[in-house]
């Protein structure tokens, strides 16, 4: 599988985007960056739709979106054909969507997480398989 994340988050989701980018890229990872670049404030929108897309287009098997609460991102993220964006508070949560939704965003609230917490729910979205099997049919009946 190709080691490749796309990262995006708003103004308060971006000191935990900059923690987790480092994370990534000491363990190996491919990280494209798309923003923000700083604490100030931006629409969540903006950044969702630009990690989404790159998504669906198959650019990387992966992205991870970052906001206050992650509702918003995850709303603008699952807009998009193909996407299967999760919002994760903990670990266990981050392995089940992976394992029975396939999900391929992680997003999460930098508000309501410890960093410790973040980082393991992205270690654990990016190395678990999806299982497949019985939980294929149900990912399959997602798109209209």
């Amino acid at each position: 599988m190709q080691r490749a994340v796309i990262m995006g988050a708003d103004h308060a989701g971006f000191m935990l985007k900059s923690l987790i980018k480092k994370h990534l890229e000491i363990l190996g990872w491919q990280v494209t960056d798309v923003g923000t670049a700083t604490a100030d404030s931006v629409d969540y929108p903006d950044y969702g739709h630009l990690v989404a897309e790159k998504i669906s287009k198959g650019e990387a098997p992966f992205g991870i979106l970052l906001c206050g609460t992650g509702i918003g991102m995850s709303i603008v993220a699952n807009r998009h054909r193909g996407v299967r964006a999760a919002l994760c508070w903990n670990e266990d949560v981050a392995r089940l969507a992976r394992t029975d939704d396939d999900a391929n965003i992680l997003v999460m609230g930098a508000r309501f997480l410890d960093n410790s917490v973040a980082l393991g729910c992205v270690d654990i979205f990016l190395k678990t398989p999806f299982e497949g099997g019985r939980h294929a049919a149900r990912v399959n009946k997602i798109e209209i």
